[in-house]
């Protein structure tokens, strides 16, 4: 998970470059010619579209966790566009097979949604566009004209990964897992950047799925001694109770944690300290009740520490990767770039029927 793909798209040069990083992102995914080619389609139609209609953008390629029990498509690779364009005032219209505002054959939006595994759009005039693909291993569901698939039940949880400056490794990693009713969330930000610091951050997830039963408290003393032969990291894990409706997070070290619970955003706290070097002796948990439009957003210092969160209500009937997205893309500009590595991670409440 630590392998990231950030391309600037600027203008029409930069296509193939985002097209080669979508293949190269599927050979480490160990994904087949077909998905391969599906990838690359998606990945070129994603910044065709940041060329022609926004002025340039980002495109960043993650590769999912493949032990992952929340997505249950199996999917390997995820690409996600970002930028701070005009917006699509019709998204309906504009994810129609045939759609289009220029001369192209408009196919763009219409056939990502449709060869995709998972595919959703955020867009709000004068603000932007954020779209996020998963393509995996398995036959994506056979579509006929571009339609969504319709909700899953459960939570849902996803998120986004950026290296600093572009690096080929990230220091930050997410993952979620079930186990019976409960689902845990976590973030992980390994101390400095690069190989080293990816390490640690791939030793927490990898030890995630041995005791993802424990409450978070106990999770992050496991994760404590799983790490102790790396550079050490800091760790926040969010845990729901689906049978209860209680979350409950805790935290070592840098890592910042916001719950909406109606309107209101409160931040949940984490403790001082280093997962896998210097461990707190208490480790305090916040629990609250999880409610139907509840919304957690988990995220490492590479977030700025005065980050705005998303005032749309609506946010939350996106796909979690969507709105981990716009989080990231909202946080930073052109003026302010990234100082460190950066991961967003996101728990929602189970989708309503909707169009995106």
């Amino acid at each position: 998970m630590s392998r990231v793909w950030d391309i600037p798209v600027e203008d029409s040069t930069r296509i193939r470059d985002v097209r080669v990083a979508a293949e190269a992102a599927c050979a480490h995914a160990g994904l087949d010619p077909h998905a391969t080619a599906v990838t690359a389609l998606v990945a070129t139609e994603l910044a065709s579209n940041l060329v022609k209609h926004a002025a340039g953008g980002r495109i960043i390629v993650n590769l999912t966790d493949p032990s992952d029990t929340l997505a249950p498509d199996g999917t390997g690779v995820q690409i996600t566009s970002l930028d701070h364009g005009p917006g699509i005032e019709n998204v309906e219209a504009a994810l129609r097979d045939g759609h289009t505002t220029t001369s192209s054959l408009g196919a763009g939006l219409g056939t990502c949604l449709r060869i995709a595994h998972a595919f959703d759009l955020h867009s709000r005039p004068g603000q932007g566009t954020v779209a996020v693909a998963r393509i995996g291993r398995e036959p994506a569901p056979r579509r006929a004209h571009a339609e969504p698939l319709p909700p899953r039940p459960g939570v849902r949880a996803g998120g986004i990964t950026t290296a600093l400056a572009h690096a080929e490794h990230s220091g930050d990693a997410f993952s979620r897992v079930r186990s019976g009713p409960r689902v845990t969330l976590l973030l992980c930000d390994g101390l400095g950047h690069g190989p080293k610091a990816a390490e640690a951050s791939t030793a927490a997830v990898e030890a995630l799925r041995r005791c993802a039963d424990r409450p978070p408290a106990d999770i992050l003393r496991h994760l404590h001694t799983a790490l102790r032969a790396t550079r050490g990291a800091a760790v926040g894990v969010a845990q729901l109770d689906e049978d209860t409706g209680r979350l409950s997070f805790a935290g070592v070290g840098n890592i910042g944690a916001g719950l909406r619970t109606g309107t209101t955003w409160q931040s949940l706290l984490s403790h001082p300290g280093i997962v896998g070097a210097h461990f707190p002796a208490t480790v305090p948990v916040h629990e609250s009740d999880w409610r139907p439009e509840s919304l957690l957003v988990l995220h490492s210092d590479g977030l700025p520490s005065r980050w705005v969160p998303p005032a749309d209500p609506g946010l939350g009937d996106h796909d979690p990767a969507v709105v981990a997205a716009v989080v990231l893309r909202d946080a930073g500009s052109a003026a302010r770039p990234s100082r460190d590595d950066t991961c967003v991670a996101v728990l929602a409440p189970p989708a309503r029927e909707r169009r995106p």
